[in-house]
């Protein structure tokens, strides 16, 4: 081999074949969830994928289809002969293709004849270079007892402002009222809300538990490395691939890392040494001649991929990625340096010592970390040139410790319902993950004025009285079943109604803002995690609606998870939307959420709303979080218990209550 690779032929061959498996998967998954698929689905999956032999070959939409642009730079960069292209994406294409999961894995464990000791010692330094980035991962992530308490106060504060007790005799009453009648209604089959007890293997496949740990490292971190290259397009028919890191792509290692028994935080450890090895080559590349060939370019990229941090230049890491690189990350890499310094003479143990010293201490080249997509300064810096579409503010600000630390992943996450710039921000700010994320501020002078509206609605001596009557107890299912409504909730809705109608436009527009500033790859082109609840979650939503005008946006979003969404449900492009979200997509409703059902009464009545009720689309994951949600403005702060709940960084459809963790 040419250049650089910690694995032989045939193991690259293998890591190539399970990749194109769990690419493929993953798409099925997108409509069948792991847990939800019922019998009757599994059948028409297998029956339609075995009706043609060459389905692959006849389906772009496949996305290991040639012309994806997905899999077939990965095959080039691993350097599998070309002639085995077409039959590992007819294997991927397959059903069910999880047979041949085991068989690629044992062709993993098997050692070639030349195999040498030197390429034991490179994936034992690799592994151990995952282990020490991962433990400083977790360390970070467990110094969070200060931000709990703070969480716990803004919850406080959130309740006395929000006349909880009220919220909560409402709450009491409407239970009461919508027990019968839920115990009534039969779950959907795509629509019941997901528990830890749903139908889930979360067991690794069967060949993964014999492989080695550092073997297993190894195919992840080269597959990455695949996933990043940039590639040269050596088909015009290619037309659907964007440049960076595809949401698509960590899905499917995100299957992968499951299925070889990987916790997701050691990939998560991969993703920054990758990155910083990329920044550091392209800067390299920058500061030398532009004469050389692509070929020659190409090599270079592919050594600098697969070397990785092993291979970073001593003390200038920091300078060359920006100050990307975290510096526990880098002391971890100096406590290494006997090792990894063996195997790299060119640079020895002094340079991986110098990385340690120079952590933290240099400010690098912004531009080099930007266009690899692995800083937060176009979003961070995003300001509106003008006024837009009746949309006065829209800018984003970061929230945490992990903006500039070279993370390939990007959270945003939007609040809807707000009574000051703070909430904005602080409902989101216990949220514990290794992402780089961001809160989006947006049209605060509006959502203060329709949150301040209906507070003061829920204050007011009529909402009083219609409580002490035990009104409300009829409103979800008058709402519901489209019947009459009593005079005094008609009057209390009209007081909201201009407000409320505004904020709606807003949110719409402040969509199509936010589909711009992904489609201008201002998060740096990495994959994209979507929350928001209210009318956040709607400006998630019409953000979505507008990337799927065209295909082609189908790579940017990874995951998403609507709280308290006011969307309707029967005449919105549901299908749609869906297919523009590479990973998990959660509705989490609450069924006493009478507030939102008054606010949005109209297209309620004959459509249904995502907010208070399940979604019967296929691929969403419904979640009720009723026993969490005494009322719309419980959002604020009851958001991230639902997100710790949902366990996002698992592959498969996870909300675990308080029962489940006793």
């Amino acid at each position: 081999m040419s250049t650089t690779s910690y694995l032989s032929p045939t193991h690259r061959y293998a890591a190539g074949a399970l990749f194109a498996i769990a690419l493929h998967q993953a798409q099925i998954h997108q409509t069948r969830p792991l847990g939800l698929s019922t019998e009757e689905d599994l059948s028409e999956d297998r029956s339609s994928c075995s009706s043609s032999s060459d389905s692959v070959s006849e389906d772009p939409e496949l996305w290991v289809h040639e012309k994806s642009g997905l899999l077939r730079p990965v095959f080039r960069f691993l350097e599998i002969d070309s002639a085995a292209w077409l039959g590992l994406e007819e294997t991927a294409g397959s059903c069910p293709a999880q047979h041949h999961v085991g068989a690629f894995l044992r062709l993993l464990s098997v050692e070639s004849d030349d195999s040498s000791s030197q390429s034991s010692d490179e994936e034992l330094a690799l592994a151990k270079a995952v282990d020490v980035t991962a433990c400083s991962l977790e360390t970070n992530s467990e110094s969070s007892e200060s931000k709990k308490e703070k969480h716990q106060q803004y919850e406080v504060e959130c309740r006395e402002k929000c006349s909880a007790a009220e919220m909560q005799s409402v709450s009491e009453s409407v239970n009461k009222h919508m027990t019968t009648q839920k115990d009534s209604e039969s779950n959907m089959s795509k629509g019941a809300p997901i528990s830890s007890g749903s139908n889930v293997d979360e067991r690794p496949i069967e060949g993964g538990t014999n492989l080695g740990y550092q073997r297993k490292v190894t195919v992840l971190y080269e597959l990455l490395s695949a996933c990043l290259a940039d590639a040269p397009d050596d088909s015009k028919k290619i037309n659907q691939r964007r440049k960076g890191y595809d949401a698509r792509h960590r899905v499917a290692l995100r299957l992968l890392a499951a299925w070889l028994n990987i916790n997701w935080i050691k990939m998560e450890a991969i993703e920054m040494m990758v990155a910083c090895s990329a920044m550091a080559l392209r800067k390299a590349e920058e500061s030398k001649e532009e004469s050389s060939s692509p070929k020659s370019k190409w090599a270079k990229w592919k050594r600098g991929g697969i070397i990785g941090a092993a291979a970073l230049t001593g003390g200038t890491l920091m300078a060359i990625t920006g100050g990307l690189a975290a510096p526990a990350i880098a002391a971890g890499f100096g406590a290494l340096a006997p090792t990894l310094g063996t195997l790299i003479p060119v640079i020895g143990a002094s340079g991986f010592a110098a990385v340690a010293s120079a952590a933290g201490t240099v400010v690098g080249s912004v531009a080099v970390a930007a266009s690899f997509g692995a800083a937060g300064a176009g979003l961070t810096g995003y300001k509106m040139a003008r006024r837009t579409g009746s949309v006065d503010e829209f800018e984003f600000k970061p929230i945490g410790e992990n903006n500039n630390q070279g993370r390939l992943a990007v959270e945003i996450m939007v609040s809807g319902l707000v009574f000051h710039e703070e909430d904005f921000t602080r409902p989101w700010e216990g949220k514990r993950d290794n992402m780089e994320r961001y809160a989006l501020q947006w049209e605060s002078k509006n959502l203060i004025a329709v949150s301040t509206a209906i507070q003061d609605w829920l204050t007011s001596n009529l909402a009083l009285a219609l409580m002490k009557q035990g009104a409300m107890m009829t409103v979800l299912s008058s709402l519901i079943a489209a019947l009459a409504w009593p005079a005094t909730l008609v009057y209390a809705a009209d007081l909201i109604d201009s407000k409320w109608t505004v904020a709606v436009d807003r949110s719409d527009k402040a969509g199509r803002l936010l589909a711009e500033v992904l489609l201008k790859g201002l998060q740096g082109n990495r994959p994209v995690t979507l929350i928001g609840y209210s009318l956040g979650a709607r400006v998630i939503f019409k953000c979505l609606e507008c990337l799927s005008e065209t295909e082609r946006n189908a790579g940017i979003v990874e995951r998403v998870v609507l709280l308290g969404a006011p969307i309707s449900i029967k005449d919105q492009n549901w299908e749609a939307v869906r297919k523009m979200v590479a990973g998990r997509f959660v509705n989490a409703y609450s069924t006493n959420d009478w507030m939102l059902g008054v606010a949005f009464r109209t297209s309620l009545l004959s459509q249904g709303l995502a907010g208070i009720q399940a979604i019967d689309v296929p691929g969403i994951e419904n979640v009720d979080v009723t026993h969490l949600i005494e009322g719309h403005s419980s959002y604020l702060w009851a958001t991230q218990q639902v997100l710790d709940q949902l366990e996002l960084d698992t592959y498969f459809p996870v909300f675990r209550s308080n029962i489940d963790k006793k």
